[in-house]
């Protein structure tokens, strides 16, 4: 009996010795990350603004982490190809994503069938902005506005070209609901991501188009397209002599979001650890300014919150491509 008395001292010795190592391994992988570069993944070509945000944290990232923060652009099927990769990576924090309204709201509404499910194969971290769209004419529309596009457009019933960055992608489900509410018939003209959208409406291929903020600001602010709406239920500090779309066609409000994601089962300390830094670099004030100027509204959530955001907005957009009958070209 004696020698199991020590046998058991023995054991309890070893376990109390080994705590603060246990407690160690527990702390590390908050305490130790990153250890290497962060890999931000991109659902769309360089240039429009999903990129812009991934190069722009991204920066910021690697000043704060001292670790590179690498955008990593992986276009194609309106985002699913971005998408599955990022599903079936591992959730150690190194594979984080910018998403989009398209590829969590959409997507899931408008493919039959998708090889990730939008909400069990990620972890929510944050939303980043909310993104009202402009709608953009070619500069040789004769419409100045809303209702003289829509007298345009009626006039000329299936004369006009969008362009959009893809079907059922945010701009081409933008352009659908303006369809539904006015009776219009102009046409669809998908494009693989936002630059050759863009591309398409500025070189005169296409009459019009729906663009993110982001993406279609800087066009104007150039010249190269001329801004008739946007969709947010107000007007925009980037472009206050625009008009909300709303004003002349009530009830229309069709506004997207970018957050950032990473795979399933990401560990909660570095959870926390990535939400807080990216947190801190959106609030910074030269990168709040940026966005503001592009468009774009800053718009942080926690990890829980902007879950419940995906969740509702699945709904919401399921509605619309119903609604709409919208369909893959």
């Amino acid at each position: 009996m004696g020698q199991l008395f020590r046998a058991v001292a023995l054991v309890s010795l070893v376990n109390v010795a080994l705590l603060p190592l246990t407690c160690l391994a527990q702390a590390q992988p908050s305490a130790a990350f990153p250890s290497r570069a962060i890999r931000i993944v991109v659902p769309f070509p360089p240039g429009g603004t999903s990129d812009i945000l991934a190069r722009t944290i991204g920066q910021k990232l690697t000043e704060e982490w001292g670790q590179p923060a690498i955008t990593d652009n992986r276009p194609g099927a309106a985002g699913n190809i971005a998408s599955d990769f990022v599903a079936k990576s591992k959730g150690d924090g190194y594979t984080l994503y910018v998403n989009t309204v398209g590829t969590h709201a959409i997507n899931p509404a408008i493919y039959a069938k998708l090889s990730f499910d939008p909400l069990k194969d990620f972890t929510a971290i944050t939303n980043l902005v909310n993104l009202p769209s402009i709608l953009l004419v070619h500069p040789s529309v004769p419409a100045k506005n809303v209702k003289e596009l829509i007298a345009l457009a009626k006039r000329r019933p299936g004369d006009l070209l969008y362009s959009s960055a893809g079907s059922g992608a945010q701009p081409h489900l933008t352009a659908e609901m303006f369809k539904t509410m006015t009776g219009l018939k102009i046409l669809h003209v998908p494009y693989k991501g936002a630059p050759p959208q863009m591309i398409a409406l500025i070189s005169g291929e296409v009459a019009l188009t729906f663009a993110t903020a982001p993406s279609g600001v800087p066009l104007v602010k150039n010249g190269q397209a001329r801004a008739i709406g946007v969709t947010s239920a107000k007007r925009i500090p980037a472009l206050p002599d625009v008009a909300a779309i709303n004003e002349t066609l009530p009830g229309y409000v069709a506004v997207g979001w970018n957050g950032l994601m990473g795979p399933a089962a990401m560990p909660a300390p570095v959870l926390e650890k990535i939400h807080s830094t990216v947190s801190k670099i959106v609030r910074l004030p030269d990168i709040r300014d940026k966005l503001i100027g592009l468009g774009a509204e800053p718009a942080l959530t926690t990890p829980a919150e902007f879950a419940d955001l995906i969740k509702s907005e699945l709904v919401k957009w399921a509605r619309v491509v119903k609604d709409s009958g919208a369909k893959l070209d």
